[in-house]
């Protein structure tokens, strides 16, 4: 019986050694075709890869950070020097207050900022009354600013020290900063399936603002010597991943690869089957390849023009016969075609063997029954 099996499972390899004819997954463009597309490749290899939980959140102040600025005596405001949406320096007078107090000129009182800060709240008009107990401005420190992320509960567990996020505003493009997890927020406003985490970020240009949509990506796990792709690389469904590759030998030709997929990590994607070191992936243009059908160029036309000798359509070298068939225009290019390669001669050798070692298994199992 072990015969029987050696000979299936050569049989089983041949089958899954044979590929595809080349043409049928090489896509053969010309320099035009290749600009049109705007084709774009990157190399593959050994990189760290990091798995990552998308959240989203916004940017909120920082406690500490957030001063108000109100006036102890009763009065009426006479000037306003600064505005909302304006920078104002600690000592700066920012409204002057006429007091109810009685005089001849009433009393002038200066109010000044109490903080550096950007005034994101003014109630302070030219003559509108004054009381002790009102907030006449808001000024708020925006040195740093928290990065507030609403995390799922069945992922708060990742919410501990040393935990790390990439942070992108939309509102500011696509520049990421990196910030490490400061605590859990009070959580007055939390949904019931939510947590409230705090990152802080620094904001040396003062562009993040209070109320900006933030995407933020959890590193839950780093791995080093990892094989992965750009993400936008990756083409097909679950059940049919692939990639497009540049050809090693010809200019301007594509080669569609399946691949096998491991962990999707925010803009990565880990690889692990059907990719070499070295091996550079299309990055730009790899949709526009999978409508591009064989190209706009011949393969044969382009191997015959590489290597200085014929090919068949399908990629593969031609014979001695197949050229003397072909220089004299013969009919019997097809016959040397359907007389099979040598895997076919192999597989009717190996299925030969299979049936004669069926037909013997009877008498091998009575004589070894016997001894």
């Amino acid at each position: 019986m072990k015969f029987l099996s050696l000979s299936a499972l050569l049989i089983t390899s041949a089958l899954a050694a044979e590929a595809p004819p080349r043409n049928e997954n090489t896509v053969v463009l010309d320099a035009a075709g290749v600009q049109n597309l705007g084709i774009e490749t990157v190399a593959v290899e050994e990189s760290t890869f990091e798995r990552t939980i998308p959240v989203l959140g916004e940017i909120e102040h920082t406690c500490e950070n957030h001063s108000v600025l109100s006036s102890r005596i009763a009065g009426k405001i006479i000037e306003v020097r600064i505005h909302k949406g304006e920078f104002a320096k600690k000592g700066d007078v920012l409204l002057r207050i006429e007091s109810r107090q009685p005089g001849d000129p009433p009393p002038v009182i200066e109010l000044k900022a109490p903080a550096d800060g950007l005034v994101t709240r003014s109630d302070g008009h030219l003559g509108a009354p004054v009381e002790p107990d009102k907030m006449l401005m808001e000024i708020l420190d925006l040195t740093n600013v928290w990065a507030v992320a609403r995390v799922p509960q069945h992922q708060a567990a990742l919410l501990k020290e040393g935990l790390t996020a990439r942070v992108r505003i939309p509102a500011l493009g696509k520049e990421e900063h990196e910030s490490a997890f400061l605590r859990l927020a009070p959580g007055e406003e939390s949904s019931p399936s939510t947590v409230d985490a705090i990152f802080e970020l620094p904001n040396p240009g003062l562009k993040l603002r209070p109320g900006m949509r933030v995407e933020l990506s959890l590193i839950a796990a780093k791995r080093e010597g990892v094989f992965s792709i750009p993400r936008d690389a990756l083409q097909g469904d679950r059940s049919n991943r692939f990639v497009f590759i540049k050809d090693y030998e010809l200019a301007n030709a594509f080669v569609r690869v399946p691949v096998t997929v491991g962990e999707i990590g925010g803009d990565r994607v880990e690889i692990t089957a059907g990719l070499l070191p070295g091996d550079e992936v299309v990055l730009k243009g790899s949709y526009a390849l999978s409508f591009a059908g064989k190209g706009s160029a011949s393969l044969k036309e382009a191997l015959d023009a590489a290597h200085g000798h014929p090919h068949n359509e399908d990629g593969t070298e031609m014979s001695k016969e197949e050229i003397a068939a072909a220089g004299s225009g013969g009919g019997d290019h097809d016959h040397a075609h359907a007389g099979g390669g040598p895997l076919v001669l192999f597989l009717a050798i190996a299925c030969g063997v299979l049936f004669l070692l069926l037909l013997a298994s009877p008498f091998i199992f009575r004589t070894r029954t016997k001894a």
